[in-house]
Formats: C-alpha cells, sequence, structure tokens
C-alpha cells in the first residue's frame, strides 16, 4: 500500500528539508572530531600522511581499501586487462569457444600468481564435488560442499591446506581463502544444478570453465552454474541498444566512487574514529549515530566498487553477473540487507527460497532462516562476533514476519482499512524507521566492533532518551518517507512500461 501511496509534495519537501539538515549537522561534529584527532597517539595506525597542501591526513584503517590500491593495483589492472584482450580477440575469431580460453587464462593467472599446489588444491575439491554431484542427490552435495567449506573455515584444517602453498607475500592469505571459498560456492551450484538435470549430467569441463572464469575467480561475486553456463554457451554475441555506453558510464562512475571515497578518507575519519572508545564517547549523539551510518555506508561502497570492477568485465565478456548491493541508505526491511548480491541470489535460490517457499509460514520462515544464517555463519568464518551477528539478523528478519502477522489480525486490518491510504503509510513508515536503525546496529558490529555497537546502542537508546533517541528517530522516518517515494515512483515507471509491452 505504502508504494502505491502519494504524499503532498509539501510534505515530502518538508521530510527532505528535515533530513538535508540533520546529515549537514551530524557530518559537521564529525569533521571536526576528525581535525581534532588527526594528531592524537591513538589514531597513528590509522591515519597516514595523506595531502600535506591541505594539511590533512588520510584513513587508512582499512586493511582491504589499501591492498587493492596499492599493493594489488598493478596486479589487478594486469590480469583483468590480459583477460579482456584475450577474451575480445576470442569472441571475435571463436565465440564458440570463448568459455575454453576463459578458462585456459583463469587456469594460467591461478598459476602464476599462487602457484602449481594452490591449484592442485582448487582441483581436488573440484573432482570431489564433481564425483557427489554424479549421485544425483542434493543432501549429499550440501553435506560435501559444506564440509569443503568448513576445511577453509575452521581449524586445524584451514591450516592444513594453506600449509601446503609455500612461500609468503602480502596477499596470500587474502587470495588463498577468497579463491578456495568461491571455488567451493561455485562447485556447490554446479552439484546443485547437475542433480536436478532430468537427462545426464553436466561434464567436468564445464566446472573448469564455471570456476576458472577470473573475474569472478578471487573475489566474486558468484553467479549462479544455470545462470553462467546458459550465458557463457551462447555463440550470437550481441549488444543491446546502448549497452556499450552504459559499461562505460558504470566504469566512470566505479572511477568516481574511488577519487569520492578518497577524498572522503581525507576528511572523515570514519573507520579510525570508532577505535578509540574513549574518545568516541565524548562525541555527541548525532555525531555518533551518523559515524555508525557513515561506516555501513562506506562498506557498500566498498562492495560496489570491487563488484562493479568484476561487474564491468563480465559485461564486456556478453554476461549478465549479479547486480550490485543495494545500498543502506534505500533500506528499511532485512529482507533486502546484503552486502553481496551474489551470495545473497546464492542462499536465496538454494537455501531460504528453497524452505522457506512463499515466506508467509512462521515456522518455514524460521527454519528457512535458521539455516541460511548458518551457511553464511560457515562462510564468513565462524567467530563470537559472527555469532552475534548471525542471531540478530536472523531475528530481525523474523520479527518483521511476526510484526506483519501480527498486524493482519482482524482488529488492526479493520482498523488499517478506516484509514486513508497516506496515512497508512505514515504508520508503516514509523516502524521502517525502527527497523532501519535496528539493521545499522546489528550490523555496524560486524563491519567494526562489538564495543562500538554497544556505545551507539546504549547512547542512542538509553542515555539519550528521549529527546536523542526521539529526535533521530523522526528524521529517519523523514528519511524512510524519501525512500517509500522513490519506490512509488519506480512502481509508477514499472506499471507503464508493463502497459507498453502488452499493447
Amino acid at each position: 500500500m505504502g508504494v502505491k501511496t502519494m504524499l503532498p509534495s509539501y510534505e515530502l519537501g518538508f521530510y527532505a528539508l528535515a533530513v538535508t539538515c540533520a546529515v549537514v549537522y551530524s557530518g559537521s561534529g564529525i569533521f571536526e572530531a576528525s581535525r581534532d584527532s588527526m594528531n592524537r597517539k591513538a589514531f597513528r595506525e590509522g591515519i597516514k600522511p595523506g595531502w600535506h597542501y591541505f594539511g590533512r591526513k588520510m584513513d587508512m584503517a582499512d586493511f582491504e581499501w589499501v591492498m587493492w590500491f596499492t599493493s594489488f593495483r598493478n596486479a589487478i589492472i594486469f590480469a583483468l586487462s590480459g583477460h579482456v584482450l584475450f577474451g575480445k580477440i576470442c569472441s571475435m575469431t571463436v565465440p564458440q569457444h570463448r568459455a575454453v580460453v576463459y578458462m585456459l587464462y583463469g587456469v594460467l593467472a591461478v598459476l602464476g600468481s599462487m602457484g602449481l599446489v594452490y591449484l592442485m588444491i582448487i582441483l581436488s575439491h573440484c573432482l570431489v564435488l564433481y564425483s557427489v554431484a554424479l549421485a544425483k542427490q542434493k543432501w549429499l552435495c550440501y553435506v560435501a560442499g559444506l564440509c569443503c567449506l568448513a576445511s577453509f573455515k575452521v581449524e586445524p584444517f584451514s591450516s592444513w591446506q594453506g600449509g601446503f602453498v609455500t612461500g609468503a607475500f602480502d596477499l596470500q592469505d587474502v587470495l588463498f581463502y577468497g579463491g578456495s571459498c568461491f571455488t567451493i560456492m561455485r562447485c556447490m551450484s554446479f552439484a546443485l544444478e547437475s542433480s536436478e538435470r532430468k537427462e545426464g549430467i553436466y561434464s567436468i569441463f564445464d566446472l573448469l570453465k564455471y570456476n576458472f572464469y577470473l573475474p569472478f575467480f578471487f573475489f566474486g561475486p558468484v553467479m549462479t552454474f544455470d545462470q553462467f553456463h546458459a550465458q557463457v554457451s551462447t555463440q550470437e554475441l550481441r549488444r543491446k541498444d546502448d549497452e556499450l555506453k552504459n559499461i562505460r558510464v558504470h566504469a566512470l562512475l566505479h572511477v568516481g566512487a574511488i577519487i569520492a571515497v578518497d577524498i572522503f578518507f581525507h576528511f572523515f575519519y570514519i573507520l579510525t574514529l570508532p577505535s578509540d572508545l574513549k574518545f568516541t564517547n565524548r562525541l555527541s549523539d548525532w555525531s555518533l549515530a551518523g559515524l555508525a551510518y557513515c561506516n555501513l555506508v562506506y562498506d557498500w561502497v566498498k562492495a560496489a566498487v570491487m563488484f562493479g570492477v568484476t561487474n564491468t568485465i563480465a559485461r564486456l565478456d556478453h554476461l549478465d553477473p549479479p547486480q550490485p548491493p543495494k545500498c543502506i541508505t534505500m533500506l528499511y526491511v532485512f529482507a533486502e540487507t546484503h552486502f553481496d548480491r551474489g551470495i545473497n541470489d546464492w542462499l536465496c535460490k538454494y537455501v531460504y527460497d528453497h524452505l522457506g517457499e512463499n515466506h508467509d509460514n512462521i515456522m518455514k520462515e524460521l527454519v528457512a532462516t535458521i539455516a541460511t544464517f548458518a551457511i553464511t555463519t560457515l562462510w564468513l568464518g565462524p567467530c563470537e562476533i559472527v555469532y552475534i551477528w548471525s542471531v540478530l539478523n536472523c531475528f530481525g528478519l523474523n520479527f518483521e514476519l511476526w510484526v506483519q502477522k501480527f498486524f493482519q489480525l482482524e482488529p488492526f486490518a479493520k482498523l488499517e482499512a478506516r484509514m486513508s491510504a497516506a496515512m497508512s503509510r505514515r504508520i508503516r513508515a514509523v516502524f521502517g524507521a525502527a527497523n532501519f536503525w535496528a539493521i545499522v546496529l546489528y550490523n555496524i558490529l560486524a563491519l567494526n566492533s562489538l564495543e562500538f555497537a554497544l556505545l551507539v546502542t546504549k547512547r542512542l537508546v538509553l542515555t539519550g532518551f528521549p529527546v536523542s533517541t526521539l529526535s533521530i528517530w523522526f528524521i529517519t522516518y523523514c528519511g524512510v518517507q524519501l525512500i517509500k517515494e522513490r519506490e512509488h515512483i519506480l512502481a509508477i515507471e514499472e506499471e507503464i512500461c508493463d502497459k507498453a509491452k502488452v499493447e
């Protein structure tokens, strides 16, 4: 109902003004805190020399971001440029064999970067899961796949396999576990799709072509086997209208995002500030809330850039990869909260939707979410912080359904039926605002630390009550209404497109 309902333009204008003022006020507090803490001893590890002519140092606390644009930058450019070059030559000359070329280039790239032993480890896991797929038993595919994944995530099996890869360089651990774990997820997808195939089974060659597609090998995203196989087997390679233009636009947007993050890190130390809880505790409630929110937005930007680069390469190869994650700014329901669309699509297809069906039954939804987050916990690596994150997000996802079922009971349903559509949207937005902050608080502990998450929760819910709590809730309500308005516009556009297709 909320998506199809319009609100007066003056009301939306007020919401936009309130959100803008709140963001500026909160941002000014974070900027002042960053400026004042630039030379603190506690921040020396996270803040390094930056733009001397502006008198600013740079936040370098994120290992992944620093890794991509320092030690791994040249390797990424070299490897992906070679893939694009050979892929283009192949698509122009022998498009029917392009998957083989992608596979051979990927194997050589893995061999050159990680060595023969690592390649043999990957191939052994591929062979094990291919052998399991021959039985065409789904439960066996799940058991074997999760055991293989556990061998890279649980000690002592993880260290035992890692010990076979001799030598050492800065990125060895990142590439080892990234390539290994994404390989297992791809092999499980292959096995599950093979078990559902009515006639025969896909060949081991199909699995190798799928797994060693270089843009997805080390860092993902995971593209399910059925989609990859169907797209890479197409021999007639045709571009859609303005497809190359869209690829160029997206590539420029990713470059712009990288530059924007670099500028942002020189003026806002959102990653380093939470490391000193004594200093952070002196921030205002608004600045603390903005700091927690910025951490989530930054992680989304990081995921969007990482997957955006690989997705751009995939689109040049005539593939349609998983979409980038939905920005936290546009979220107020747990069902849409994910930072990796590929893993989310994989989990939804093989676990969440399979067990939860239409997600309308409370018990089936509970079983589906528990199973989904159990696998997610194994994927992220079992540890205390991941356990807490999984339990909270699993609860949030189920709580949404419980609340929905509760308000569908006769007294509440009749009450809502008597309301205007606009009033119903406003009431739903109040609950959406509370949900928004539940999403922020539940995820900030995994992205930053449990101590910082507890500090933010205490300040916003307990010590900040009622002034800070209610005022931040109101601003979030305004933001949720703006999100709903965007959904309303998209719904209208989609309806117009559907009518045009019918006509």
